[in-house]
């Protein structure tokens, strides 16, 4: 094992200053608050709740992102836990079903419906738990020119929530989107951060990303721009216990889309898992991948049972990690520990969310640029004067990654003949992926040179542990 890879590994597993992990924890939950809140909410008025009700979806996510969170990086028994520095949140790859499930009035009241969605919920956490380790068998399939292609695209997309985020709304067809206030101040967030981390260094720097959220936040109160309404309002403790709005119900139509999303997480969790281990440098063996595919299986189960939805890794935290260089994985456990009392505690929440969302887009700008310079990175390492067919791999995976995001509607006669592919189609990074993989396969085969390397990394970490 060579040196870098000792230290990463060290890097990972220590824990540090004690009193330095909330700060480092709570920069964690400031970057996925937004995305973790964002299906409850949008699931609970698509099925017409009461804001209490909504209010309780939202709890309950905080709660279970916490838990599941803890999970994953802290790890629990020999098969559950990837043990790195992991955030988890609920995916956004199955908004699409559950929202088909909520608008159809035939399956029953709303209360139905949302029980019949827990249900597919927990059925597709039970599939996932089970089919991780076939899927961890294709680890082989991902050496660096295929990992790099889809860390980049992986940053390449997630720059799309950063730059909607700096003009202040989630979609450009909101109101006040790309306000000049709104990118002034992002801007201002944006270089609070690049000035401490290039003057500071140690803690103040390994916090630059809270430091200048703070800062930001700040200057948006004494604007007029941030108001503490919902902190006043919101109630200070929330009972989460299973099964709240009922017992689930189960649909083998629901059940079996619910699964084919979970096989979607899977393979863009491998990603995020893959673009951790570089960044950290611990490499993601097959052992690692099976625990870390199986925890996202029981945070799905979980979440069906505490009254939330499927989990996954949030690639948004990623880049963190790049920018700050904090690869310790207790930084998680600590944030996974604020999103849990969280749940318990709404007028916390409620201060979270009060941030507004350009202060965060300044922070998503360089983080998310920091995955995909992950990527670069990865592709420089790859023989692109030996091999020429490595840059096919490259300018395919990466060119079909990129139609979903300048052309959103070139699939959409496609999607309309054949809804399953919907999930495939509009997702830059399985599009990267699945073209990366089967070109590598087809130029170099699975024993490519890149792979033979990334092997022999990893019977050395195997012998020397």
């Amino acid at each position: 094992m060579s040196n870098d890879q000792i230290e990463g590994t060290a890097a990972v597993d220590r824990i540090g200053n004690p009193g330095l992990l909330i700060p480092l924890g709570l920069q964690h939950v400031l970057v996925m608050y937004a995305g973790a809140v964002a299906v409850p909410l949008i699931i609970g008025r698509a099925l017409k709740l009461t804001p209490e009700q909504v209010g309780l979806l939202v709890n309950a996510d905080l709660f279970a992102c916490g838990l599941v969170t803890i999970i994953q990086s802290l790890g629990v028994t020999p098969f559950f836990g990837i043990r790195l520095p992991v955030m988890m949140g609920v995916t956004f790859a199955a908004v699409g079903p559950m929202l088909g499930i909520a608008g159809n009035e035939s399956l029953g009241d709303p209360m139905a419906r949302l029980t019949l969605i827990f249900g597919a919920t927990i059925a597709a956490g039970i599939f996932t738990v089970l089919v991780a380790p076939l899927m961890s068998y294709l680890l082989k399939l991902f050496p660096p020119v295929v990992t790099g292609s889809i860390i980049l695209m992986i940053g390449i997309s997630l720059m799309r929530i950063g730059v909607n985020w700096a003009a202040g709304a989630s979609v450009p067809t909101l109101p006040g989107y790309g306000d000049p206030y709104n990118l002034g101040m992002a801007a201002l967030v944006l270089l609070f951060i690049l000035l401490i981390t290039r003057f500071f260094t140690g803690f103040l720097s390994n916090i630059a990303v809270l430091l200048g959220i703070v800062l930001g936040c700040a200057l948006a109160w004494q604007l007029g721009s941030m108001n503490f309404a919902k902190v006043a309002a919101a109630p200070w403790f929330a009972v989460i216990t299973p099964f709240q709005f009922g017992l689930p119900t189960f649909d083998i139509a629901s059940t079996i889309t619910m699964c084919v999303v979970m096989i979607v997480v899977m393979i863009e969790s491998t990603g995020m898992f893959l673009a951790l281990g570089e960044m950290t440098g611990r490499h993601v063996q097959k052992d690692d991948l099976t625990r870390g595919l199986r925890t996202d299986g029981l945070g799905t189960i979980i979440g069906g049972v505490f009254n939330t939805f499927p989990y996954t890794s949030f690639s948004q935290n990623v880049g963190l990690v790049g920018l700050t260089g904090v690869k310790s994985r207790f930084v998680c456990v600590a944030g996974g520990v604020i999103m849990l009392i969280m749940g318990l505690v709404p007028k916390l929440g409620a201060l979270v969310e009060a941030v507004p969302l350009f202060v965060l887009g300044g922070a998503g700008i360089i983080m998310f640029g920091m995955v995909a310079a992950t990527g670069i990175r990865i592709l420089s390492d790859v023989d692109f004067k030996g091999s020429r067919f490595n840059l096919f791999v490259v300018a395919l995976s990466v060119g079909f990654g990129l139609i979903p995001l300048v052309a959103p509607t070139f699939f959409a006669k496609l999607i309309d003949a054949y809804k399953p592919m919907k999930p495939l189609l509009e997702s830059g990074i399985l599009l990267t992926s699945f073209a990366a993989v089967l070109l590598n396969l087809f130029f170099n085969g699975v024993g490519s040179s890149d792979e033979a390397h990334r092997g022999a990394v990893r019977a050395s970490m195997a012998s020397e542990a």
